[in-house]
């Protein structure tokens, strides 16, 4: 697991990277890496979304993100292979990922 935050979502991430990893950890115990606040739709998207998207565009009419808390598998071969949206929980993933990784 690994967390990307992002303030292009009502401006839910207004802080410094320093003030959201605070924030993540001490009010939802979050103890995986938190990596530089970006984009991850419009012009100024970051690379690795750019990519996520492409390898996996979703179900809606556009392969932006719609939400935060979108989540993408990636394979050890660094392919995304898979895409839930926001209401997807941990615990559901996890049960996919037996089919989804043979």
């Amino acid at each position: 697991m690994l967390g990307f935050p992002c303030n292009q979502f009502g401006g839910q991430e207004p802080g410094t990277n320093e003030e959201i990893a605070e924030f993540a950890s001490s009010n939802y115990d979050v103890n995986f890496p938190m990596f530089a606040k970006s984009d991850v739709n419009g012009d100024n998207a970051s690379e690795l979304y750019q990519q996520l998207k492409a390898q996996q565009p979703g179900d809606g009419d556009s392969a932006d993100i719609a939400w935060n808390f979108e989540k993408f598998l990636v394979n050890p071969q660094g392919e995304a292979v898979a895409r839930w949206g926001t209401r997807t929980t941990p615990e559901e993933i996890a049960a996919q990922l037996p089919d989804l990784m043979a």
